[in-house]
C-alpha cells in the first residue's frame, strides 16, 4: 500500500514500522492521528428486540427475578410512575409534547431503525435512531397514522446506511457501493421484530401530559 501503515488500537492511532512474516509479528510507534478502524464490532447499534421488550415488561409491573434492596424497589416505582406515558400494557403509545410526537415502540435499535425506514417521510427525518421509541412528524393526525399503519404493513424497507459506517466495513475498498451498502442495510435490519410493531400499531393510546389520554382503533 502507498503511504503510512496506519491502525487505530485502543482508542489511538499506531503507524506500523516492520511486520515479521515469519513469526506473526507486527511492531508499531505510536502516530499523531489518522488510524481508523476496519471493521465492525459486534456491538454496532444498541438494544436488542428482546431487552427492549424486558424493559418495557418490568416498568408495566413484571417482577424482576432478583432481589433487590429498598433503594432499588423505591427507585424502580418512581421508574414505573414516570413511565406512565410511554408504556401501556392494553397498546403502544404515541406521546405528544409542545414540539415532539413520539411512537413508544420498546423494540430495540435495529426494529426501530426498519420501522424508521419504512415510515419515510412520516418520521422524523433528523432524528437519530433510538432504542426504545421513533419520533414522528409534529403535525401527524390520528387519521393520518391509521393511513399510515395500513400502508406500511405490509412493506419494511431497509434502514439507511451513513457513510462512517461505510467507511468502517472491512473490506469495503473492494466490494462495489451498491453491494457495500445493502450488505450493512441487511446487518442492520430487523426484519424478524419490525413487522410485529408494524402490524400492532394499529391500537394505541395516544397521550397528552398524564391527564388526558384517548384510545384510537383501527
Amino acid at each position: 500500500m502507498e503511504g503510512p501503515r496506519l491502525l487505530l488500537l485502543g482508542g489511538r492511532s499506531w503507524r506500523v514500522t516492520w511486520t515479521d512474516w515469519k513469526r506473526r509479528r507486527c511492531f508499531v510507534e505510536q502516530a499523531e492521528g489518522g488510524g481508523r478502524v476496519r471493521w465492525l464490532s459486534d456491538g454496532v447499534g444498541g438494544l436488542s428486540f428482546e431487552i427492549a421488550r424486558s424493559m418495557r415488561d418490568v416498568l408495566l409491573g413484571a417482577d424482576v427475578p432478583v432481589s433487590l434492596t429498598n433503594r432499588a424497589s423505591g427507585v424502580l416505582a418512581g421508574l414505573r410512575s414516570d413511565a406512565i406515558g410511554r408504556v401501556h400494557g392494553g397498546g403502544l403509545v404515541i406521546s405528544r409534547g409542545e414540539d415532539d410526537l413520539r411512537w413508544w415502540t420498546w423494540a430495540g435499535y435495529r426494529a426501530n431503525a426498519t420501522l424508521k425506514a419504512t415510515l419515510g417521510g412520516v418520521a422524523d427525518e433528523a432524528q437519530r435512531v433510538d432504542d426504545l421509541s421513533i419520533r414522528l412528524r409534529s403535525d401527524l393526525r390520528p387519521s393520518t397514522w391509521r393511513d399510515v399503519v395500513d400502508a406500511v404493513r405490509d412493506r419494511l424497507c431497509l434502514p439507511e446506511v451513513d457513510e462512517k459506517a461505510l467507511a468502517g466495513l472491512k473490506f469495503s475498498d473492494a466490494l462495489p457501493r451498491q453491494l457495500a451498502v445493502a450488505t450493512l442495510a441487511a446487518r442492520l435490519a430487523d426484519l424478524d421484530h419490525a413487522p410485529g410493531r408494524a402490524h400492532g400499531a394499529g391500537t394505541v393510546r395516544t397521550v397528552a401530559g398524564r391527564s388526558r389520554t384517548s384510545r384510537l382503533t383501527t
